[in-house]
């Protein structure tokens, strides 16, 4: 797609990739309040009240795993339909009000209701993250082929300041509750939930307005579309694994990619083994949040004059030193100093990596292929903290000594979490390792 040369025409493709990108804000709002900040405390301490934390915590990691995993499979069947019948906007919004509604039933659910609340949680992932299919698959479909790293980092970075605007106003509303009228903290932090519900219900209009209606496409019925759709999915697979650049790159974002969400994950948790109050490990994600924007918009820049494959290998490098220096850091300031490091590359290396699988793919394949590259990203969240956990627990056993003290003990555990760190190196060497070898110029179609 090329920019038209009427001013009419050319005011209204602007308009459709600010649609396009404002999903980006809208949407970020339940990655951030939601996802990254208040359920996972909402759920042990009000949903779980009276748990061992252990098994709390269980149960949020199971919820996740479940939620991550039902996405990951249905991605490119879902994707293969929407390519089939063209509706790549007709999905967008569905998903994205089925994410909307469970957010806003979160309000509802009565304390100790683990199982309803994990449900829920659940449900709303399932309508965030398939949305992001048809959402990334649309993003050729908007953006000219020489706009592509421009339009995805303006995404990104109206994502981290929306969601960062939001949150931040939502962690005030939790820390003065008294001054919204509310009871307590807990009242404010479903009010939150309610909140991002219609924050992402809201902005999505504009979306639903901007965004060019889906093209005619099949007529046949959803079931036959399914069957044709994993059919399609199978024909995909075996398309991608004869496609060497594409398959090599998919390989390769997989790995470094899992580091990315590993460090974003584990970071609060991390925080915690280190003996970090809450309070500053929310501050921390706000810190993230707002150095994100400028960033992402940034490394579409610098992927432009620079290069993308530079920018992405620049942003690798940083990863690296992220996670060494947080392998070895004891203060506070210094998790603050790796909360811009990080705000400062997330959203560009997610921004670039996905202009580039862009110009890749075949156009009118788009939302199937972008199914694969979304099922990777969700399969990312399963290898890093699992790496982390067996490296750890093996440093920890290791290290314990017959008869050990509390003390020792408490610094072996510190070891092991630092060891398990150190671990996510390997993840980006393979990741940069296997990009070299994903040149654009090398596609074979």
């Amino acid at each position: 797609m090329h920019l038209p040369d009427d001013n009419h025409s050319s005011k209204a493709h602007y308009k459709n990739i600010f649609g396009w990108a404002i999903y980006d804000w809208a949407n970020s709002a339940f990655a951030t309040t939601v996802m990254a900040g208040f359920f996972p405390i909402f759920f042990k301490q009000y949903w779980n009240h009276g748990v061992d934390a252990t098994v709390s915590t269980a149960r949020l990691g199971l919820g996740n795993a479940a939620a991550s995993l039902v996405v990951a499979l249905m991605a490119p069947i879902m994707g293969a339909i929407a390519d089939s019948s063209g509706k790549r906007k007709h999905f967008l919004i569905s998903f994205t009000y089925l994410g909307v509604l469970m957010t806003a039933a979160l309000t509802l659910i009565p304390q100790g209701q683990w199982a309803t609340a994990i449900a829920v949680y659940i449900l709303g992932i399932i309508g965030y993250s398939g949305a992001v299919v048809f959402y990334d698959s649309l993003l050729p479909h908007i953006a000219p082929a020489d706009k592509l790293d421009q339009v995805s980092s303006l995404g990104y970075a109206l994502g981290y300041l929306g969601g960062g605007l939001l949150f931040a106003f939502n962690v005030f509303m939790t820390l003065k509750p008294a001054m919204f009228g509310l009871a307590n903290s807990g009242q404010a932090v479903r009010i939150s939930f309610a909140t991002v519900a219609v924050w992402w219900a809201g902005f999505t209009l504009i979306t639903i307005l901007w965004l060019p209606a889906d093209p005619k496409g099949s007529k046949m019925p959803f079931t036959q579309q399914i069957k044709d759709g994993w059919r399609q999915f199978i024909n995909t697979f075996k398309k991608i694994s004869r496609q060497k650049t594409i398959f090599i790159f998919l390989l390769a974002y997989w790995c470094y990619i899992d580091g990315v969400d590993t460090i974003v994950r584990m970071a609060v948790d991390y925080g915690i083994s280190l003996g970090f109050e809450s309070n500053d490990l929310i501050t921390a994600l706000l810190i993230t949040q707002f150095v994100g924007f400028p960033s992402a918009i940034f490394f579409g820049f610098l992927g432009k004059r620079w290069g993308v494959r530079r920018s992405i290998y620049l942003a690798l490098v940083i990863y690296i030193g992220i996670t060494l220096w947080g392998a070895s850091m004891k203060q506070v300031s210094e998790f603050y100093l790796l909360a811009v490091a990080i705000g400062l590359v997330q959203g560009g290396i997610q921004a670039l990596s996905r202009s580039y699988f862009a110009r890749l793919i075949p156009l009118e394949w788009s939302a199937e292929y972008f199914g694969f590259y979304n099922m990777l990203g969700k399969f990312a969240a399963i290898i890093g903290p699992t790496l982390m956990a067996i490296t750890g627990l093996a440093a920890k056993r290791i290290l314990m000594p017959p008869e050990p003290s509390a003390e020792q003990i408490r610094q072996i555990s510190l070891t092991a979490s630092r060891t398990g760190i150190v671990s996510v190196l390997l993840l980006f060497i393979i990741g940069g390792v296997l990009f070299y070898f994903a040149k654009e110029e090398k596609i074979q179609k």
